[in-house]
């Protein structure tokens, strides 16, 4: 996949290497080129040096060809800018932007732009640590609308059936890890003392979650 990063900042330099070691073909943009020492020495994608703004810098990043592009500039009106004119002049099939203002996110998103507020996530990840400690969330989608929380069956649960715990919408039960294998469960799989499962779950609903496995 041929990825154009516009920002070398730190979450772009961070993207850019994360995808460089998943295999992808990486070029990095920025309008100061001394940015590219966050890259390193040993940095295997490319370079342009210039505006994401400018059509003709996209362009010399490979826009036309590319599959994906991150906007991840320190300017919320900037990775809009360049998301819009990646889609519309370039045709880039994948494109996200990186917003610090969520309420500018929600709008954008429904103007069929697709938008990370990591301001939003941010937020919504401490109000998880500071109030939900008893559960293990591993991982929040979205702006943290769902939650993927890992969980040892407790003893109650022990025979009872997935279709027993899914709450439908709301909380779901996407794996189950067992004597040293995991699989995904059907609604029939019974849990066996030391099941380890990671369960899907509305943020709204985590309070139901927690009543389920009697920890609160």
């Amino acid at each position: 996949m041929r990825v154009i990063i516009v920002g070398c900042g730190r979450m772009g330099s961070e993207l850019a290497h994360q995808l460089i070691e998943d295999g992808q073909d990486v070029t990095v943009v920025d309008v100061d080129p001394r940015t590219f020492d966050r890259l390193g020495p040993s940095f295997k994608g490319q370079t342009v040096a210039g505006s994401g703004l400018d059509r003709e810098v996209l362009a010399r990043a490979g826009a036309e060809q590319a599959d994906a592009l991150a906007a991840v500039t320190a300017k919320d009106n900037r990775n809009i800018i360049i998301a819009r004119v990646a889609r519309n002049t370039f045709n880039v099939p994948k494109i996200v932007a990186r917003l610090y203002d969520p309420r500018r996110a929600e709008i954008y998103q429904r103007l069929g732009l697709q938008t990370v507020s990591s301001t939003a996530w941010g937020a919504s990840r401490i109000i998880q640590l500071l109030g939900h400690r008893e559960l293990n969330i591993v991982s929040s989608l979205g702006t943290g609308e769902v939650e993927l929380v890992e969980v040892e069956v407790p003893p109650h649960w022990v025979g009872r059936t997935v279709n027993n715990v899914n709450v439908p919408s709301e909380i779901s039960v996407i794996s189950v890890a067992r004597k040293g294998g995991t699989f995904i469960p059907i609604t029939g799989t019974a849990f066996q003392s030391g099941d380890r499962l990671v369960v899907s779950v509305l943020a709204t609903a985590r309070s139901r979650l927690e009543s389920l496995l009697a920890i609160v």
